[in-house]
């Protein structure tokens, strides 16, 4: 491998949980670590997905040799689509589940162009140009293949986790820890390492721990069970599914992400589900109560998830009985609490009987590690340098506190943020430049994004109303033939009736002012609207979206 610094970087990943899109490039190549996306929070009204700003990629296209996903979470996988949409990746490199729901996905969102995608495995050795050499260790997960990536470089070795937790007793195949223990013995460069459980003291439990919680409320429940859970979660799965058939219920699965994630895992074998023990929901009445297990989307409260629209009465072939036990098996993402406790009140309204992971029940196990874990990573890798990923900044931050506990010097700890790179050349790593690395927001089938000011219209709508002004203008005789009348949305109260009222006169005197003056209608627009914001938000404390609307007479 030919000499040439390495620049170090994230589009996203950085200060977010979610989006995860790492970059390794030299003068000549340049390779992709994930391409994933983040859901919205309560504060961006309207959009679907924020996906990383690829301006930097397109910019430097010809450099880019290959994607290397990590594991098929959406926070990993999601933006594929719309970065083949910006730039030609020559060859996505997937586990074998993960290039399974990376075929489905483009085949769901109609990308047409040939794609190239190469399965690895944990003994996969990949040579990109003469710049790097990718090797791979499987870690333990929420979901199977899952893998670290170790990036031999002229430079040094950069060691990658993705998202791990270090579970002895975990679902599936064990964490290579000899594999990575014997990488670290022979020297790492560079650590990057899933920072998102930082906060949480000891080790994440066992994900066989869940199995306990679950069939307690299987031995218990007389009516139907119905679980939900993140579709992407297929060992949590699995465990339900073994279950629910040693309790012989049947199983029917509901919500588009869940039947497709399901579909493609018993497909591939990891999620086994005897075809008898399968219903479809037309067939859920031929069942008693006690016979059926439903699995279903919907955890995090989503309006339009499999559980809500059960709840609501949205799903022609079932609803929430009196004595189902409802089993919420994750816990709310940050910024999701309120949605998650509204649907638990109304399917207790309903007769529901509500399961959450607590105390009681051990319903839920992250996929992260916890800041044990996270001590027993750096022993085992032993790197010189060390850059936390896949986090918000306080998580970072305190990640790079347990290495510096552990001994490594302040000035090899570097806490980035989305376009910050860093530079390794000849085993140093030392601060670099910034690269281009904003978000952009994919409302519905529009892939160029929101701008962010659409973004500010929206929240000022949502947040503090509308206020539209109509009038109609004699422009050749400087005349007011209507006066301006007031449409308002978000202004309900009777005090906000009196403000309108006086808001409405006040614009009048504005308008009539400055039509006496031959004000042009530009001048007009903007007086208006300058004077009835001021006006609304010192009597109300809002600024609403103001937009005069005006009509010439013919």
């Amino acid at each position: 491998m030919k000499g040439s610094p390495i620049n170090i970087f994230a589009l996203g990943g950085l200060g977010e949980v979610g989006k995860n899109t790492y970059c390794i490039e030299n003068d000549r190549s340049l390779i992709l670590v994930d391409a994933g996306v983040r859901f919205p929070e309560a504060n961006l009204p309207g959009v679907d997905y924020v996906i990383p700003d690829y301006t930097y990629l397109k910019d430097n296209r010809a450099k880019i040799k290959g994607l290397f996903i990590t594991h098929g979470h959406e926070d990993h996988i999601g933006g594929i689509p719309f970065l083949l949409r910006t730039v030609r990746i020559p060859v996505i490199y997937a586990p074998r589940l993960a290039a399974a729901l990376i075929r489905h996905k483009l085949e769901d969102s109609r990308f047409r162009d040939p794609v190239k995608i190469v399965e690895y495995d944990s003994d996969s050795v990949i040579k990109i140009a003469d710049d790097f050499v990718v090797s791979f260790f499987r870690v333990t997960h929420s979901i199977p293949d899952s893998f670290g990536l170790c990036i031999d470089t002229s430079e040094g070795r950069i060691i990658e986790t993705g998202d791990f937790k270090i579970d002895l007793t975990p679902v599936g195949p064990n964490f290579e820890i000899n594999k990575l223990s014997e990488l670290g013995s022979q020297g790492v460069d560079l650590l990057m390492a899933d920072s998102t459980n930082a906060e949480i003291e000891g080790y994440t439990p066992s994900e066989t721990a869940v199995r306990h919680g679950v069939e307690e409320i299987f031995d218990k429940a007389v009516g139907r069970i119905i679980v939900s859970t993140f579709s992407s979660n297929i060992n949590r799965i699995q465990q339900v599914v073994e279950v629910a058939v040693a309790h012989k219920r049947k199983i029917c699965v509901l919500g588009r992400s869940m039947k497709n994630v399901i579909g493609i895992a018993r497909e591939l074998g990891y999620i086994k589900i005897p075809d008898q023990s399968i219903i479809q929901e037309n067939q859920l009445k031929n069942y008693r109560n006690s016979e059926v297990c439903i699995v279903c989307t919907g955890s995090q409260g989503e309006p339009m998830a499999a559980l809500s629209r059960i709840v609501s009465g949205d799903n022609r072939f079932t609803q929430i009985y009196p004595g189902d036990t409802v089993v919420f098996s994750s816990n709310p993402i940050p910024g999701n609490g309120a949605l998650v406790d509204r649907i638990v009140n109304k399917l207790v309204r309903l007769g529901a009987d509500v399961k959450q992971n607590s105390m009681a029940f051990s319903l839920h196990s992250s996929g992260h590690p916890s800041r044990q874990e996270l001590r027993l990573m750096q022993r085992l890798v032993n790197p010189k340098y060390f850059m936390p990923v896949h986090g918000e900044y306080r998580m970072l931050k305190l990640h790079g506190e347990i290495a510096k506990q552990l001994g490594m010097p302040d000035d090899h700890i570097f806490i980035c943020d989305n376009g910050d790179q860093i530079v390794l050349q000849n085993h140093t790593v030392r601060r670099g430049g910034q690269v281009p690395a904003g978000a952009k927001y994919i409302d519905g089938l529009d892939l160029d994004g929101v701008s962010s000011q659409t973004m500010n219209d929206r929240e000022i709508l949502k947040n503090d109303g509308m206020v539209s002004v109509l009038m109609v203008t004699d422009k050749r005789h400087s005349k007011l033939l209507v006066p301006p009348m007031l449409y308002t949305r978000g202004f309900n109260s009777a005090e906000d009736s009196h403000v309108v009222r006086h808001s409405q006169m006040k614009a009048q005197q504005c308008v009539q002012e400055l039509m006496s003056r031959n004000a042009s209608y530009a001048e007009i627009k903007s007086s208006l609207k300058d004077v009835l914001s001021k006006y609304i938000q010192r009597k109300t404390d809002r600024r609403p979206m103001i937009i005069p609307v005006i009509m010439e007479a013919r």
